[in-house]
C-alpha cells in the first residue's frame, strides 16, 4: 500500500474542505476560516478489485479483555508542576502549555529540562524563537544544571525529528509550536494548517517513541491557544500558566489532563534564580492580614482538589457621570450584574446609582458560585463603610430570591480557613448548614438580609 500526499483547504469551523482556498466557506458562510493542510490517502493494494471487501487485519475484543498497563510517571523537579499534572510526567504524552507573552513559559521549561537532567535522564530543547546566546543566558540565571540540557536552534519539523530519532531524548521541549513549520506545506508558520500538522506529527512521534513532549502555544487576545480548537484535541494535557505581569507570581491551571484531574493549579512565584513553588498559596492570595478594612472579604474556594483562601476587595463610590460603572477584575461581569441586582432588589442596597469596582486579590480568578457571598459582603461594607469581622470567611451562593445556598465540599473549605487562623464563618443554611470544624464557629443564614442585619445593625 502506497501513500500519496495532497494539499487541500480545510474550514477551521465547520470542517468542509476544497481544493483550493476561497474567501467565504460555502458550507458555513464564514469569512476567512481556510486553511491549508496536508491530506494523506492510501492507495488500494494490487491484487484487491473494486467492490470486494478486504479482510480485516484486527478484530473487536471485549473491552474486559483488554489489558491495561500503569503509565509510568517521573517527577518533572518541580512540586507544583506534578501536582497538576496529577503525579508527574507521563511517558509519551504531549503537553500543550499556553500563555502571554513573557509569562515565564520557556523559563518553567527550561527548568523542567534541568531538572530531568539533573536526575539522568536526557531532555532536548528546541528553540525555534530564540537563539542559542539568548537560551544561554537564561539558562545562566537557573544554575549549573540548566547549562548541561542539548540544545537544537532549529524550525523545520523534519530537522526536529531527524535530530529526535537519533538522540532519542527522553523528554523533547519545542518552543513553540506556532514558530516551527513543515515543508509539506506552502504556508507560513503559523497558520492554521502549519500548527495542526506539526502538533499532529510530534503528537506520532510521542507515541512511537515514549519520549514526552512539551509544546509552547501563543495565546489570541481572548485568552485561548492560537490556532484551531483541534490543537487542544490532538495533545494529552492543556496548562495555562496565567499572572499579572506587575506581580511577581504565577498560577498555572490544567484544562484537560487524560492522566488526572482538570482545573488543578499550581503557583509559582518568579524569582531572579527562576520559578519557586509557593508552598501556602491561601496565604498569598489573603493579603497582609493587617486592620480590617471596608470592602474586603475573604471566601474559601475549591480550585481542582485545593481549597485556597482568596481575599475579594471592593469599593462603592459615587458615581461621577451619568452612567454608573461597573469594573471587574477577576470575577465574571455578568455574575457582578446579577450580584448586585440580588443587593438592590433583595436587600434593599442602593447600588444602582454608584460605581462599584470588584477586585480578587492576588490576580486569581474567580469561577465557582461559593464566592457569591464574600462579594455581595464586601460591596455592603463598602456602601455602609463598616468593615466586616477580623476573621470572618464567606461561603455561600447566592439565589435570585437573595436566598443563601449551601456549597459542595463546605467542610474542606472550613478546614482550610481554621487552619489560616479565621474564627468565624457565615455560610448559607439552604440545602443544608455544613459541620463546622475545630477552632471556628458557624453562622448560617437562610437569607441575605437576615446575615446583613448581624452584620451591619446599629
Amino acid at each position: 500500500m502506497t501513500v500519496k500526499a495532497r494539499t487541500v483547504f480545510r474550514c477551521t469551523e465547520c470542517g468542509a474542505e476544497y481544493p483550493k482556498w476561497g474567501g467565504r466557506c460555502d458550507a458555513c458562510g464564514e469569512w476567512n476560516t481556510l486553511a491549508e493542510e496536508v491530506e494523506r490517502t492510501a492507495t488500494k493494494a494490487r491484487g484487491t478489485s473494486r467492490g470486494r471487501a478486504t479482510a480485516a487485519t484486527t478484530s473487536p475484543v471485549a473491552i474486559g479483555s483488554v489489558e491495561v498497563t500503569r503509565s509510568a510517571r517521573v517527577s518533572s523537579g518541580l512540586r507544583e508542576l506534578d501536582y497538576v499534572l496529577g503525579g508527574g510526567i507521563v511517558d509519551g504524552s504531549v503537553v500543550l502549555i499556553g500563555g502571554e507573552p513573557g509569562i515565564g513559559k520557556s523559563t518553567l521549561l527550561l527548568q523542567v529540562a534541568a531538572c530531568v537532567a539533573r536526575a539522568g535522564r536526557r531532555p532536548l530543547y528546541v528553540s525555534a524563537e530564540e537563539s542559542g546566546p539568548q537560551v544561554r543566558l537564561r539558562a545562566e540565571r537557573l544554575g549549573d544544571a540548566a547549562l548541561l540540557v542539548e540544545l537544537l536552534a532549529e524550525t523545520t519539523l523534519d530537522e526536529i525529528l531527524a535530530v529526535a530519532r537519533e538522540t532519542r531524548p527522553d523528554v523533547l521541549v519545542v518552543d513553540s509550536i506556532q514558530t516551527i513549520y513543515s515543508a509539506d506545506l506552502e504556508g507560513a508558520p503559523g497558520n492554521v494548517g502549519q500548527v495542526r500538522e506539526c502538533a499532529a506529527r510530534l503528537m506520532r512521534y510521542a507515541k512511537e517513541s515514549g519520549c514526552a513532549v512539551f509544546m509552547v502555544g501563543h495565546v489570541t487576545k481572548g485568552g485561548g491557544v492560537a490556532g484551531p480548537k483541534t490543537l487542544e484535541h490532538i495533545v494529552d494535557t492543556v496548562l495555562y500558566f496565567e499572572g499579572d505581569g506587575s506581580l511577581d507570581f504565577r498560577v498555572l491551571r490544567a484544562t484537560k489532563n487524560r492522566f488526572g484531574s482538570v482545573d488543578e493549579i499550581g503557583v509559582f512565584r518568579m524569582t531572579a534564580a527562576g520559578l519557586e513553588a509557593v508552598e501556602n498559596p491561601s496565604a498569598l492570595f489573603m493579603g497582609d492580614g493587617g486592620a480590617p478594612s471596608s470592602g474586603t472579604a475573604v471566601t474559601a474556594l475549591i480550585e481542582g482538589t485545593r481549597p485556597v483562601l482568596v481575599e475579594i476587595q471592593a469599593l462603592a463610590a459615587k458615581a461621577g457621570y451619568g452612567t454608573p460603572q461597573r469594573v471587574a477584575n477577576g470575577v465574571d461581569p455578568r455574575r457582578l450584574a446579577l450580584l448586585l441586582a440580588v443587593l438592590e432588589k433583595r436587600s434593599g442596597i442602593p447600588v444602582s446609582q454608584l460605581d462599584i469596582f470588584v477586585n480578587v486579590a492576588g490576580g486569581l480568578r474567580l469561577s465557582e458560585p461559593a464566592g457569591d457571598l464574600a462579594i455581595a459582603a464586601a460591596i455592603a461594607s463598602s456602601v455602609y463603610d463598616v468593615p466586616l469581622p477580623a476573621g470572618a470567611v464567606f461561603i455561600g451562593e447566592l439565589g435570585l430570591g437573595g436566598e443563601i445556598r449551601a456549597v459542595s465540599q463546605s467542610e474542606r473549605r472550613l478546614a482550610e480557613a481554621s487552619q489560616l487562623g479565621m474564627t468565624v464563618a457565615y455560610v448559607g443554611s439552604r440545602g443544608g448548614a455544613p459541620r463546622g470544624g475545630a477552632g471556628i464557629r458557624l453562622s448560617a443564614h437562610e437569607h441575605l438580609g437576615a446575615m446583613f442585619g448581624s452584620l451591619f445593625r446599629a
